[in-house]
């Protein structure tokens, strides 16, 4: 299984997420970590991602290999993360077949209803669980199926 982290700004939260997924799953996994500049991909390879790539024509190129996309809901916000993510960004995400699991975090200037209060770590624990329970019901499989 290919699961791409896409961050921007430092990369703290791509780098949790990284080291969680890292705790918790298969050490054949492939990590991707794409960050929208190289101080958020170096951080999320510190985490131990197999690859990284910085940038817009990265993240067109390689998004579409990843069976599971990770992040924050901002990775679907064109100009978001203080502009960092771009319209072209978004959109390769956005459009991407791999199944995206994102943590509702978002622009200063949209508020997503229906979500609690619960901490970043607490919803990076959640976020992982999930992809686990991908992982095992694809069995040996390389890859999880996708939803079009």
């Amino acid at each position: 299984m290919k699961i791409a982290v896409v961050d921007g700004m430092g990369g703290s939260i791509g780098h949790q997420i990284v080291l969680e997924l890292r705790r918790n799953l298969p050490e054949d996994t492939e990590i991707i970590a794409l960050g929208a500049n190289a101080i958020a991909t170096g951080n999320m390879m510190k985490a131990r991602a197999n690859r990284g790539a910085t940038g817009e024509n990265a993240v067109r190129v390689c998004i579409g290999e990843a069976d599971v996309i990770m992040g924050s809901l901002s990775i679907l916000i064109p100009n978001s993360m203080m502009g960092e993510l771009t319209p072209g960004m978004a959109e390769a995400i956005a459009s991407a077949p791999g199944r995206k699991i994102l943590l509702p975090l978002t622009h200063p200037r949209i508020d997503i209803l229906g979500t609690g209060d619960t901490p970043l770590p607490k919803l990076i624990e959640q976020a992982v669980e999930m992809v686990k329970q991908m992982c095992e019901e694809a069995g040996n499989s390389k890859e999880v199926e996708r939803d079009v």
